[in-house]
């Protein structure tokens, strides 16, 4: 299932690649999509986006 974002999605289709390995080789391909992964999330925070709305949406009258 694609995520729309490009560096997150190969992440993804990596993972299968752990399947034509043997066991120890597993370790390898998961540190490598979670280095990808951890990348994105840091280029999300150096690039942010609009700011969350106001959780206070009711009136709170006393």
């Amino acid at each position: 299932m694609p995520t729309g974002q490009s560096a997150v999605d190969a992440g993804l289709r990596r993972l299968a690649d752990a399947d034509h390995l043997p066991s120890s080789g597993h370790l390898q391909v998961y540190e490598d999509v979670h280095r990808g992964l951890r990348d994105v999330l840091a280029g999300l925070d150096q690039h942010p986006g609009p700011p969350a709305p106001s959780s206070t949406t009711y009136d709170n009258r006393s």
